[in-house]
């Protein structure tokens, strides 16, 4: 990976882009920085520090810390990721979207210019729902009068702007930078939080001695997660493809073998992101409803913690089921089968159409089991780490599944893109 960013910097048009992509995201941090007028940093450090595993818990960790601290970049990228969800969901459901996802070039951006508006409208819902939050715990300034309806303006138009200028600045990357515009700054917003953690690192082997040999255990498991994640996020099922020699004038067309590429990760953080947004439910119910101690309610939030081993069961059966329904929807078998067969391939040992569709099914349907049981144990680790260390200290270093999935997983795209566009400018160094 380092050869290849070597290699990048080399090329002067590669260099301007990482360049360009290094200054948005310098950008993105300032943005990360400046605090929204009239709220109350205290308060709301109270508020995220006593619903760490709520809803509240899960966003602030994607917007690497900017949600905890309410700043201009609070929303960060999470309406955009809401909105593209939904729409994959209605490309599905809704036949006119489905054709528009078909017509090409022209087709895909109409279908960004529309994610971006849905994204406006979810930060808008999103910056309202959290400026009600921020008021009900005391941390808004003004809440009567005059006064109030402006500071709730002021409010909901920062967070609302600031996702929008997101959006942009994604969008800048990738017609100008390296690409990956709105992972990369997801990228970004995880990492920056990886101060927080050398920080926590040094206090806790100042504290007692006996942390000496403990934190370096913890870091070389650390480091052999991230391979483990590396594997398997590479790791494919390639399915042979055989296509006919076909005359075309006095020219032959066809005749080679290829393959299908099928990835073991094909549906990459999603599955996590459902499953943690569904179980913080409970808990971020709980912040506007407490539960009487003893009380039906009361035992359901206690079952759904993340301290619980309940949540980790559930949780990682929540991962097995969203893994087939996202694969469902991104994957059509049938439809595989069809271009297979509009351009005279055929998988060597089967016949083309139903019994196609049929074995590429099969293999779908393996390759998900395999990939759903991966993002489960990734996701399950930490709660086992905490429960095993037992230390209040230590577990403060169990870090996110879902974090290092997507850190590990930009950074494997980011160095696949550079190779590619390399490898277009023919660049002696990396063909060597």
């Amino acid at each position: 990976m380092f050869e290849t960013f070597r290699n990048a910097w080399k090329v002067q048009d590669l260099r301007k882009k990482i360049l360009y992509t290094l200054l948005i995201i310098f950008i993105f941090r300032i943005g990360s920085a400046i605090p929204v007028p009239y709220l109350d940093p205290s308060v709301m450090k109270d508020l995220f520090a006593a619903n760490s595993g709520s809803f509240l818990g899960w966003l602030d960790m994607m917007t690497g810390g900017a949600f905890a601290r309410s700043t201009l970049f609070a929303m960060s990228i999470t309406p955009y990721i809401n909105a593209q969800i939904i729409m994959q969901l209605l490309t599905i459901a809704i036949s006119p979207l489905e054709r528009m996802a078909k017509e090409g070039e022209e087709g895909k951006r109409r279908l960004n210019k529309i994610t971006r508006y849905a994204a406006l409208f979810i930060a808008l819902i999103q910056s309202t729902a959290y400026y009600f939050t921020l008021r009900n715990s005391g941390a808004v300034a003004y809440t009567d009068g005059f006064s109030g309806v402006m500071t709730a303006i002021v409010i909901i138009l920062c967070f609302t702007a600031g996702a929008s200028l997101i959006i942009w600045l994604g969008e800048r990357i990738n017609e100008k930078g390296i690409g990956n515009g709105i992972s990369m700054i997801l990228f970004a917003s995880i990492v920056a939080r990886g101060s927080n953690i050398l920080s926590t690192i040094v206090q806790i082997v100042k504290g007692d001695a006996k942390y000496y040999l403990i934190v370096p255990i913890i870091a070389a498991i650390f480091v052999v997660i991230i391979g483990f994640i590396v594997l398997m996020t590479n790791a494919e099922r390639r399915i042979p493809v055989q296509y006919a020699k076909r005359v075309v004038g006095r020219k032959m067309y066809g005749g080679q073998s290829s393959h299908i590429p099928i990835k073991l990760g094909m549906t990459g953080v999603m599955p996590i992101i459902f499953a943690s947004a569904f179980l913080s439910l409970p808990a971020t119910f709980a912040m506007f409803f407490p539960p009487t101690s003893g009380s039906a309610w009361d035992h359901v939030v206690k079952f759904l913690s993340p301290n619980n081993w309940f949540y980790a069961i559930l949780y990682f059966l929540l991962i097995l089921g969203f893994n087939y329904f996202y694969t469902a929807i991104q994957y059509n078998p049938l439809e595989i089968a069809n271009n297979l067969r509009k351009n005279n391939g055929a998988i060597p040992g089967i016949r083309p159409g139903k019994p196609t569709s049929d074995y590429i099914a099969k293999i779908i349907s393996k390759i998900t089991l395999f990939g759903a049981v991966f993002l489960g144990i990734i996701a399950i680790f930490p709660i086992f780490f905490t429960k095993i260390l037992n230390d209040p200290q230590l577990s403060s270093l169990a870090f996110g599944g879902t974090s290092v999935l997507i850190v590990v997983g930009v950074a494997l795209e980011t160095v696949r893109s550079l190779e590619s566009q390399m490898m277009m400018r023919h660049h002696k160094g990396f063909l060597e």
